[in-house]
């Protein structure tokens, strides 16, 4: 048991037991100290100074790098800290691009925030500023220098959570920036899209894509009908841009509001995480069975996905075929809604509300498009859908909810789950324990793989079998495990991974301002609606059932099934060094063939591959339809792709391919 201890705050006598600094324990006294730099999650960085305390004997501090001790006596409050504070803030400003009635992050930035909390109402400080240029290279966030504090939150979040590094600090003193390597655009660097570091940027530095603009045009066009699709989390994270409890479900207010808005239909992705069940969990009955390409990776959540594209791309062949639910959606939706709804394809536009930043990368992906068309037109956030209705002047405590338009507004607690760190794991597992024991499943609870927890693993006995599986969030954390299992350490037969905090409840595009005790809130509002539906279970949608039936083939795994709802996967390592272009063709559209060339080790079967490749190409005709490119990368990989699908590196796979994808062009 831990010893309780004694210091005073203010006059205030507090215990504490194991916080980490004083930062923390007087949080827990109730006194909020200002902070930019400071994530309980983070390391402690101590770059601010806002938290600056008088410890008597001792001197001022920095609270969140100072340890606490039996018998400190602490003020957070005097004439000399609450000037420097202000100094602090007058000179952030200073240098700060302050056109904040123009700013995203406007009613939520914490510069703003604080400067107004400490009185500051002027800035007595005069700064020659740089003018940066804005980088929207990146489909799903937005990098403003001008605008940046220097906190480095984004950078550690990147680095530690994510373990990836996208972005850092580059150059010193007056010219310091936080940028990608050699200040290169965010876009062409080896960004996941997650999202993190605008989730955590305090200031308008790093913010969501913002393309309500799409939406409102395609609104207001009477030529199309616009459709739109909710996803689990975000009917636990809205409610708090409206004041309502953290983790309140408010899916039939937010029904309400669309259709105010103008959506035609109102749909609900837990309808197609049903389906990914059907297809997600029948694809690792069939791997288990045969133990093949174990362990089975889920597939739901696109920044993993492209995080194991360009880091471990060995591993492709393991990660599930299956599209997310938005891509399941979006690929029904073109196949089946003109008919039923009576329009053209062209006139249909689907919209997908998301809490999510990397599925507006997902969504611009060629290969989740429909005759070169989209199959999701449009993704907006959580926040991003809240502004839209805050601006109609709806506050949506004033609505009575309505329902999911049907029939892909009926879904189990299995699909709502999806959200929550280990909920597409349960809800594979209620599946396929029920299929492989062949009994229905009295308990649907699988709490072992519930949690905030990092990572949490179970081993199951079903049917007399041993069933290892593993929950991870944060790639920091996925990384970790994908070298346990390369190097032996670890086995697992499925693993479910997400890439931010506590799951999609924390995704980049929620409601700012996420700790621990506000993800635990939205993780407990998906769990509660899962307790309370009457089907829990995803194959027991039978909604589900009858789209199979009518459309998809009759069952899991159909042919119609596979072409619709399932993907391919490019191995994106060869992207980060360096291509030498071989041939470029001239017509406006190309096929792009790439020859992967290892720097390492023995690369004659690839150079050899990639002569044998330039000559086919000019041998047929081709010249003119195609893009040929040697990459070269210091990874021991000897791989083709055609068009982004990745092609088995011998020279007939890559003929059949190159001769397939110009007849398509």
């Amino acid at each position: 048991m831990t010893d309780t201890k004694k210091l005073t705050v203010n006059g205030l006598e507090v215990e504490f037991t194991d916080e980490r600094n004083l930062l923390e324990v007087i949080r827990k006294a109730g006194i909020d100290l200002p902070t930019f730099c400071y994530h309980s999650e983070l390391s402690i960085y101590g770059a601010c100074r806002l938290c600056l305390v008088l410890v008597e004997g001792r001197g001022i501090m920095a609270a969140c790098s100072t340890a606490p001790a039996e018998g400190m006596v602490i003020h957070t409050d005097t004439k000399e800290l609450r000037n420097m504070r202000k100094i602090n803030i007058e000179l952030l400003l200073a240098n700060h691009d302050r056109e904040c009635t123009m700013c995203p992050k406007s009613a939520t930035c914490s510069l703003q925030n604080i400067a107004r909390r400490l009185g500051v109402h002027e800035v007595r400080y005069k700064a020659p500023r740089h003018e940066h240029p804005i980088d929207k290279s990146s489909p799903s966030l937005d990098r403003n220098p001008n605008k940046c504090i220097l906190c480095g939150d984004c950078v550690r979040v990147c680095s530690e959570i994510q373990g990836i590094g996208a972005i850092n600090f580059t150059n010193r003193g007056s010219n310091a920036l936080v940028a990608p390597a050699f200040n290169n655009d965010l876009g062409k660097v080896e960004c996941v899209n997650c999202g993190q570091c605008a989730a955590v940027c305090p200031t308008g530095a790093l913010t969501p894509r913002d393309d309500t603009d799409k939406v409102w045009k395609a609104l207001y066009d009477p030529s199309k009908t616009v459709v739109v699709q909710i996803a689990p989390s975000v009917r636990v994270g809205l409610g708090e841009m409206f004041g309502c409890p953290v983790g309140e479900n408010v899916a039939g207010k937010l029904v309400a509001a669309l259709k105010l808005m103008g959506f035609k239909y109102v749909y609900d992705t837990n309808f197609t995480a049903d389906m990914t069940i059907f297809e997600e969990a029948t694809e690792f009955i069939d791997r288990f069975t045969k133990k093949e390409k174990l362990p089975l990776f889920t597939s739901c959540c696109p920044a993993w996905v492209k995080f194991a594209e360009s880091y471990f791309p060995e591993f492709l062949p393991n990660v599930s075929s299956c599209r997310s639910p938005q891509g399941m959606f979006g690929a029904i939706a073109q196949d089946i809604l003109p008919q039923q709804l009576g329009c053209k394809r062209e006139d249909l536009f689907v919209v997908s509300i998301m809490p999510c930043t990397a599925k507006k990368f997902e969504c611009q992906l060629p290969k989740l498009a429909t005759d070169g068309k989209p199959d999701v037109d449009v993704v907006i956030t959580t926040a991003e859908v809240g502004r839209m209705i805050h601006s109609m002047g709806i506050d949506i405590n004033d609505l009575a909810p309505q329902a999911f338009d049907m029939p892909w507004g009926l879904a189990t607690g299995g699909g709502v789950i999806f959200g929550a760190s280990g909920g597409v794991m349960e809800a594979a597992l209620r599946f396929a324990v029920e299929k492989i024991t062949g009994e229905t499943l009295k308990d649907v609870n699988f709490t072992m793989v519930r949690g905030m927890d990092n990572r949490k693993t179970a081993t199951l006995n079903v049917a007399g079998n041993e069933v290892k599986v593993a929950v991870v969030y944060g790639l920091a954390a996925a990384k970790k495990l994908l070298n346990e299992l390369k190097s032996g350490e670890s086995y697992f037969d499925f693993i479910e991974v997400m890439a931010c905090p506590g799951g999609c409840i924390s995704g980049g595009g929620q409601p700012y301002g996420a700790t621990n005790a506000i993800r635990k809130q939205r993780q407990d509002g998906l769990y509660t609606i899962d307790a309370t539906s009457q089907l829990k279970k995803s194959q027991e949608n039978y909604m589900v059932d009858k789209c199979y039936e009518e459309h998809l083939g009759g069952c899991a795994g159909s042919h119609k099934a596979h072409e619709l709802l399932h993907t391919h996967y490019q191995n994106r390592s060869q992207l980060f060094d360096a291509k030498l272009p071989i041939i470029r063709g001239t017509k406006d559209n190309r096929l792009t063939v790439t020859v992967t060339i290892p720097t390492k080790g023995d690369n004659a079967a690839a150079t050899e591959l990639l002569g044998a490749v330039s000559k086919f190409v000019q041998d047929s005709g081709y010249m003119d339809s195609v893009d040929l490119d040697a990459a070269f990368t210091a990874e021991n990989v000897n791989c083709v792709t055609v068009d982004c699908e990745e092609i088995a590196p011998s020279i007939d796979s890559v003929k059949e391919a190159i001769e397939k994808g110009v007849k398509a062009l």
